[in-house]
């Protein structure tokens, strides 16, 4: 059944979920206040590690740190 509802205002706007996700998360940071914001700030921080695969096996993981930029 096809549905005539408007479309989520972040997907007329052009973004995805995750971009209005972020988006919102990051203005919810900003208004906290101390010690609070410095804690959610160090939450912010992601660390993730990544192989290549060659021939059907992983290879050494690299990892890495991914901070946002303000």
């Amino acid at each position: 059944m096809a549905s005539n509802a408007a479309a989520p205002f972040w997907r007329s706007a052009g973004m995805t979920y995750i971009t209005y996700s972020n988006l919102c998360a990051n203005l919810v940071r900003n208004c906290l206040k101390e010690p609070y914001k410095s804690e959610a700030l160090t939450r912010e921080k992601v660390h993730y590690s990544v192989s290549k695969w060659v021939d059907g096996k992983p290879q050494k993981p690299t990892i890495r740190s991914d901070t946002p930029e303000e």
